[in-house]
């Protein structure tokens, strides 16, 4: 809300209870208009070690017990009866023995801002968006020695794999808190309203005595122009805070996005409840999570699309040769932009030396926004390397693999290198899906926690031996694959005639294809593919069009593109193109196109 009011983020937001206090009090009265029943200080960060990031930090007495006068100056006005909610975030530094702050000096920077916050009045203690146990307890710790009396509500956020940063269950989290002796256990901030009603029934189900307060943020952020936009519409947000009170929220409110449209849409879907609508009974809800709860790892975006029968369009991008990534997360942004569902980051393609793919892949997710697929090849890895590869790539946030074999090293840059390895992509996809997703590496040794990768594979419409490739595509089914991208196809009715024999031969084929498409650029670039690349035909006809095309070639490859995407729709999920050049300004033109027809 300060944001949209101009304040840039970079900002100390705690010190406009000091220097702008009306247009705090004009947000506070909005909340209040919209049925808050209680409002929050303006205090998140008005602790020593963040005020200190801008020479502030003798500043805590005076902000924090501003932030507390002027909501109650706000609530006077109004002539309604809302609580004030002293609002305490994290100290923005890591607790020993993940970081250098020792515990009790936590403990003393949170005793001066609690005090500020009691001395001046407050209801209750709002301790929130804790990823650290260490920290929250050390917070409740100092609530309790300030003032013992003040309610104390102590809330955490969770990351997409329902786990806190350091990797902590829901369970574990209610446990801890409550025996710390809260008087709330929180979630905040996280998800959106799915992923926090999916984490208070785990709360609850452990901890069935426990009280809990909810207020998740309107969806996960997207950056879009540059501005930071959360998905969630009001109308949502109602429908989600009867599920929060059904499943036994004492307190509901809402996080990051969420506006006073957001908080009205709550309170009139609150009220405006029949008595037999709210059941708060543990036996309702252990039944509803064993029938309806859905999966503790929430889907990918891609699969949900590709399970909604959604076209898909994916496009490839090689990852940088160097350090610089400024060029690579421009055109992600720009496909981003023009309509892409996801990127495809390659790894070492040709065999040629490039920046690791999963940490592209978690740059582009977080800096763009879009979701990625690493491209994960098995040659040259031992299973020592191809797991803890995963395990590296699936703790940066990437959940869309694609197995390869992968390019010799003899066609690269290090044609002496190491060329061995330990699994060929199904014997992957079958780790993968049958393992990690299960929660146990090669060896049947517990990961922790399962994953949930969503797995594809490849396959060839052209190859030199049509019946080695069915039986490669078994084995890959078998193993559990999820999607499938191919080659690229020049030739459409040599692909259907592929998939007509292998249904023929094998039954249906269930899982959702995206044909490769390669735009081309020029008459040269053509001859090599259709004379140098294995599993790659351009029929003459396409050929002669790219010789005439002379220097408008590319405009001429994208007509040609297009032509083939409106070829294969009728038995394609979606396509995956494969920018030459990194001519992704043509492929922007290309995929917003197809959204317009």
């Amino acid at each position: 809300m300060l944001n949209q009011r101009g304040i840039e983020f970079n900002a100390c937001f705690d010190l406009l209870n000091l220097t702008r206090p009306a247009l705090v009090a004009e947000i506070h009265h909005e909340y209040i208009e919209a049925g808050s029943q209680m409002i929050q200080t303006n205090t998140f960060g008005a602790n020593r070690y963040k005020l200190a990031r801008h020479g502030l930090e003798d500043k805590v007495g005076p902000v924090n017990t501003a932030g507390v006068e002027l909501a109650r100056r706000v609530i006077l006005a109004s002539f309604k009866d809302v609580l004030i909610g002293g609002d305490i975030g994290p100290l923005g530094i890591r607790l020993a023995p993940f970081g250098r702050v020792q515990p009790e000096e936590a403990h003393t920077a949170f005793v001066e801002q609690i005090s500020a916050l009691v001395s001046a009045g407050v209801d209750l203690l709002i301790i929130e968006t804790m990823t650290d146990l260490y920290e929250i307890i050390e917070a409740i710790r100092a609530a309790r020695e300030v003032a013992p009396q003040i309610p104390v509500v102590a809330s955490m956020t969770f990351t997409r794999d329902d786990r806190t940063l350091l990797g902590d269950s829901p369970e574990k989290v209610a446990h801890i808190i409550h025996e710390a002796s809260a008087d709330v256990v929180g979630i905040n901030c996280s998800g959106g309203p799915n992923q926090i009603l999916r984490i208070l029934r785990q709360m609850r189900q452990s901890l069935p005595e426990g009280r809990f307060s909810v207020m998740p943020n309107a969806g996960w952020p997207e950056q879009i122009s540059g501005r930071i936009m959360y998905p969630a519409a009001p109308e949502y947000f109602g429908e989600y805070a009867l599920a929060f009170w059904q499943t036994g929220a004492s307190l509901i409110g809402g996080c990051c996005g969420t506006t006073p449209r957001h908080i009205a849409s709550m309170a009139l879907a609150l009220q405006t409840a029949q008595p037999d609508q709210i059941s708060t009974t543990i036996s309702s809800i252990v039944a509803e999570s064993e029938e309806n709860a859905p999966d503790e790892q929430q889907p990918t975006r891609l699969s949900q699309k590709l399970s909604a029968g959604k076209f898909v369009i994916a496009v490839e991008m090689d990852p940088p040769r160097g350090l610089s990534t400024h060029k690579i997360l421009a055109g992600a942004s720009l496909l981003h932009d023009s309509g892409a569902d996801v990127i495809n980051v390659a790894d070492s393609p040709m065999a040629r030396m490039r920046m690791s793919p999963w940490a592209v892949c978690s740059l582009i997710q977080e800096k763009v926004g879009i979701e990625t697929v690493v491209h994960f090849p098995t040659r040259g890895r031992n299973l020592l390397r191809v797991q803890g590869d995963l395990l590296a790539a699936y703790a940066l946030g990437v959940r869309n693999v694609f197995v390869v074999m992968g390019d010799p090293t003899a066609v690269g840059d290090y044609p002496e290198a190491m060329d061995n390895y330990d699994v060929v992509p199904s014997g992957l996809i079958k780790l993968i899906k049958q393992g990690f997703n299960a929660g146990v590496d090669q060896a049947g040794t517990t990961i922790g926690q399962p994953t949930s990768f969503f797995v594809g594979c490849a396959l060839n419409f052209n190859p030199p031996d049509p019946e080695q490739e069915h039986k490669n595509l078994r084995r890959k089914l078998r193993a559990g694959a999820d999607f499938i991208l191919t080659q690229p196809v020049f030739q459409p009715e040599i692909a259907q005639a592929f998939l007509k024999r292998f249904i023929e031969e094998h039954g249906p084929l269930e899982i959702p294809i995206l044909f490769g498409i390669l735009p081309l650029i020029n008459s040269r670039h053509a001859e090599f593919l259709h004379q140098e690349v294995p599993g790659i035909t351009i029929p003459d006809p396409l050929r002669t069009r790219m010789q005439l095309a002379g220097e408008n070639g590319p405009r001429v490859g994208a007509k040609i593109a297009l032509e083939l995407i409106e070829q294969i729709c009728p038995f394609a999920q979606g396509i995956y193109l494969m920018p030459a050049f990194n001519r992704f300004d043509y492929t922007a033109e290309i995929i917003e196109t197809i959204k317009k027809d």
